[in-house]
């Protein structure tokens, strides 16, 4: 018999070890610097310790994770600088998809932006997971109506990582704020991108950005570091 069907075993086993794993990184649920006890993860995901080796490969391709000379492998340390660089990334890419829905958005786009708008709760302490979820869901709506795969892959792969970062904004203490003004902000951009302004849905996209709650844990960050933003630069 052929090798195939062992080695698509393989693969889908290391794709649901690369899932779950992601997942506890990006959720704040394995603490950054943390080290990962492997043989206790294998066994948590009830798999080998091969397909689990290959989902760590994976993530530190990615940087979620990094691996010394004694094999020993931890949860990446968050960084302003990464944070800052995320944070630029979303500054180009987002409007730009803000500005493409308005003009391609279709009727079931819309459909999906007012049922995620519908769902959308303050980003704050009190809502904790629930709000962080239903906010990048209804961001997800809007990007997914620009209809350009790469840009929506992008930004995919932004707001996983970038979803650290918004977790440290919560402990902050503007995480308590109720945060009225990101909600009005939300029901503006859906109500741009369905008049079809994409100059205007840009423009708010940009502002919405700038003074979001990952703004405020970079800055957090950058003191806590002693970094300034023109070392970054």
């Amino acid at each position: 018999m052929q090798p195939t069907n062992v080695m698509n075993v393989y693969s889908s086993k290391g794709d649901v070890a690369y899932g779950e794993l992601r997942r506890l990184i990006l959720s704040g649920e394995l603490a950054p610097g943390s080290r990962l006890a492997q043989y206790e993860l294998a066994d948590s995901l009830k798999m080998s310790i091969t397909p689990l080796r290959e989902a760590i490969r994976r993530l530190s391709s990615e940087g979620l994770v990094e691996m010394d000379s004694h094999r020993d492998v931890r949860v990446a340390q968050m960084s302003a600088q990464e944070a800052r660089q995320l944070f630029e990334v979303r500054l180009s890419l987002d409007p730009t998809a803000a500005e493409l829905a308005a003009v391609r958005r279709t009727d079931q786009d819309i459909l999906f932006m007012r049922s995620a708008l519908n769902r959308l709760v303050p980003v704050t302490r009190k809502w904790g997971e629930e709000g962080l979820q239903a906010h990048r869901e209804f961001h997800r709506a809007l990007y997914v109506a620009s209809h350009n795969d790469v840009l929506i892959r992008l930004l995919d792969d932004v707001w996983d990582k970038s979803d650290r970062y918004r977790r440290v904004g919560l402990e902050l203490p503007p995480g308590d704020e109720p945060r009225i003004r990101d909600l009005d902000e939300h029901r503006q951009l859906f109500d741009l991108v369905v008049a079809g302004d994409a100059a205007g849905t840009g423009e708010l996209m940009r502002r919405h950005i700038t003074e979001s709650l990952t703004a405020t844990a970079i800055r957090a960050l950058e003191e806590r570091e002693g970094v300034t933003s023109r070392e970054l630069a």
